[in-house]
């Protein structure tokens, strides 16, 4: 039976489980700047309330974004310099189909989940899973939009499922329908993130520790003044 240790810092949030024969275990704390500083030890806390060694891991996997960019930088580094001294392979796991296998399992069900979390800086990063009958595929990749974009494919296409953080600051903009079931962000990721990195494990989908890479979708993570103000005012033109 796998033993496969997850973790994900991507939001505020701060999740760990660890799925082992015996059980399951799980802690959840704040993240955000604190993430650095306490991921590893908490890992290592949790590998011994466990009773687990490092080397008794099949596999390391990581929330890989996108995602705040210090915790995303924090959760690769931290699964390669595992994985590389206990010589086992990473799992990188898409943070946003996190958001959607939660949705998943809040409704009871769900074949398509679109994906909205907010970004800050007035944008949302989204996307949009398949539930493809024992684990997600993806059926549009992670992106970093304006919400009056996204907003325009989603009057296009109508989601039947929509879930994420961005769905309550920017309802207003998105405008979503009354046939669309709506799941703002839980509080609490840690089951999606143990059934995802279970998922993909079973999958194949692991990759060697030095190949691990965070999933950027924001070249750019500062604007000028004159920058935002053209972005507001396209905005503004876009919700005219």
């Amino acid at each position: 039976m796998t033993t496969l240790l997850a973790f994900d810092t991507s939001t505020d949030l701060m999740s760990l489980a660890l799925h082992t024969p015996a059980g399951v275990f799980v802690r959840e704390s704040a993240g955000g700047a604190l993430a650095s500083a306490r991921l590893v030890p908490d890992v290592m806390a949790l590998l011994a309330e466990a009773g687990v060694s490092l080397a008794g891991v099949d596999a390391i996997a990581f929330g890989a974004g996108p995602g705040a960019f210090t915790g995303l930088r924090t959760a690769c580094s931290v699964a390669q310099g595992l994985a590389l001294g206990a010589g086992k392979p990473v799992v990188p796991v898409d943070s946003l189909m996190l958001v959607a296998d939660d949705a998943r399992a809040a409704l009871g069900g769900g074949d398509t989940v679109h994906v909205a979390m907010d970004a800050r800086m007035d944008q949302v990063y989204a996307g949009a899973y398949d539930w493809a009958g024992d684990r997600w595929a993806v059926r549009e990749a992670p992106a970093l939009l304006d919400p009056p974009v996204l907003a325009a494919r989603w009057r296009a296409a109508p989601p039947a499922v929509a879930a994420g953080s961005a769905l309550v600051p920017f309802e207003a903009v998105l405008a979503l329908g009354a046939g669309t079931q709506r799941v703002p962000e839980a509080l609490s990721r840690v089951q999606a993130l143990l059934r995802v990195a279970l998922q993909q494990w079973h999958a194949g989908v692991a990759v060697d520790a030095a190949l691990a890479l965070p999933v950027y979708v924001r070249d750019k993570v500062a604007q000028t003044t004159a920058e935002r103000e053209a972005a507001r005012e396209a905005r503004d033109g876009a919700g005219a």
